[in-house]
């Protein structure tokens, strides 16, 4: 099925603009339950209602409010939070250059596919300039009454937007709590790199599946058809008693593992 545009608008690099089209580069393929009454197997609507005397709230009683302090509260109407809204724009304006992979991958949020809206000469030129130079653009726009940062990225022969995380988002690894004070002896340090060889290999992103999904909706469909499928309860591992132990069982059922493969 071809791609479907979900935004059109224009990447502005200095005083140049290119019309682009914005696609969606992930799909939410979650298992998704409708809520129904056990009975009757009608959807059941949620409702808001008083917690103290559980009556329902109307939607015109309702008010938006910010907590800013315990049980003390700013309430917002729509015509105030409307007027703080970011200002309109179809420009996707790049501030600046940076050498490619300078972005920290825990800045990175959701990816999007920029294609070319119309003539895509310039688009395609536009392209392979940032492969020769190796660079990535950081880009500010609006979007549906949200303002978005992002890094703008060639992926394939196009160009990929990836949302980025506000600064007050991301947090630091200095406040994790400080590394173990033992040190890792010789022979531990051996075993684990042993055991990162031993899993080296190709990356094939065809084999992340969402297992889970799999067997919800193989379970549905034996369901669906009149079957009882049986329940198999997950088995908890045990924590390995040390490093050295642990690292030691997982080399030898790596290497059991590619001794079957082989024979």
């Amino acid at each position: 099925m071809a791609a479907r545009a979900i935004w059109t608008g224009r990447l502005k690099v200095g005083s140049s603009g290119l019309p682009v089209k914005l696609y969606s580069a992930v799909e939410d393929r979650s298992i998704h339950f409708h809520i129904l009454d056990s009975k009757t197997k009608a959807r059941v609507k949620q409702h808001m209602v008083h917690p103290g005397t559980d009556e329902e709230v109307s939607r015109q009683e309702i008010r938006k409010g910010y907590e800013i302090d315990r049980g003390t509260f700013v309430l917002l109407d729509d015509d105030e939070l409307s007027s703080l809204e970011p200002e309109a724009s179809r420009d996707i304006e790049i501030t600046r250059f940076v050498p490619e992979g300078r972005i920290n991958h825990l800045w990175y949020d959701r990816p999007y596919y920029l294609g070319p809206d119309g003539d895509s000469d310039d688009y395609f030129a536009f392209v392979q300039a940032l492969k020769d130079q190796n660079r990535e653009g950081i880009a500010r726009w609006v979007m549906r009454k949200k303002a978005y940062a992002g890094a703008l990225r060639v992926s394939g022969n196009y160009l990929s937007l990836i949302t980025l995380h506000h600064a007050e988002d991301v947090l630091s690894d200095r406040d994790l709590p400080a590394p173990r004070t033992r040190d890792v002896t010789q022979k531990e340090l051996t075993m684990a790199k042993e055991l990162v060889a031993a899993l080296e290999g190709e990356l094939n992103f065809e084999q992340f599946h969402d297992e889970y999904r799999d067997r919800v909706l193989d379970f549905i469909k034996a369901k669906a058809k009149g079957r009882k499928p049986k329940l198999h309860a997950a088995r908890a591992r045990r924590a390995a008693a040390s490093l050295e132990r642990g690292l030691a069982k997982s080399l030898a059922a790596l290497k059991s593992e590619k001794e079957k493969k082989v024979a």
